[in-house]
């Protein structure tokens, strides 16, 4: 099974929800790069991360356990301090702390405590292009502001399907911070 980030819907709007995400761990990695290939060049040292590329060398499981990381998704890029940087992301399993997750083998791979956060999302379907993404972030910015509140940082882009899932029916969102 696949353990998906938990938040509580505390409003809609048009274009938008309004949710508030608890406090949770991420496994993150920067990334240099076009929005597509930043992904994928992301995506595999978390991969590997949550298969077992750790020092305890736990590995993914359907289902939970003491010795296991169950897979999580979404996995969430956000855009870094310059052009074509990146931050991408896992969130880790409800359960874990900073203690008892096991200590990346990559440099790459660090560990984040994210703390609580209110943040405005729109889900869509579709292919995972920088434009698709970019047309729901516009959008999303401009109903925000237009509901009266005020965004608070990046915007990030999460993918919730793997790439072996036609197209048209992945579930993708744009998540945006939202001031409280």
């Amino acid at each position: 099974m696949t353990e998906q980030q938990p938040y509580r819907v505390v409003g809609r709007h048009p274009g938008f929800e309004l949710r508030r995400y608890p406090a949770h761990l991420v496994a993150e990695v920067r990334a240099e790069g076009a929005f597509e290939q930043a992904a994928l060049d992301a995506f595999r040292p978390l991969g590997a991360y949550v298969g077992g590329a750790n020092r305890s060398r736990q590995t993914i499981a359907w289902g939970t356990g003491p010795e296991t990381i169950a897979m999580t998704i979404p996995f969430v890029q956000e855009e870094g301090d310059r052009p074509d940087h990146w931050l991408a992301w896992l969130v880790m399993p409800v359960g874990f702390t900073p203690d008892t997750l096991p200590v990346p083998a990559d440099p790459r791979v660090h560990i984040r405590v994210v703390p609580e956060q209110l943040a405005a999302a729109v889900r869509f379907a579709g292919r995972w292009t920088a434009g698709a993404f970019d047309r729901r972030a516009i959008a999303l910015g401009r109903a925000v502001t237009a509901a009266g509140l005020r965004p608070t940082g990046a915007v990030r882009y999460a993918r919730f399907d793997p790439p072996r899932k036609l197209w048209f029916l992945r579930r993708n969102e744009v998540v945006l911070p939202i001031a409280e």
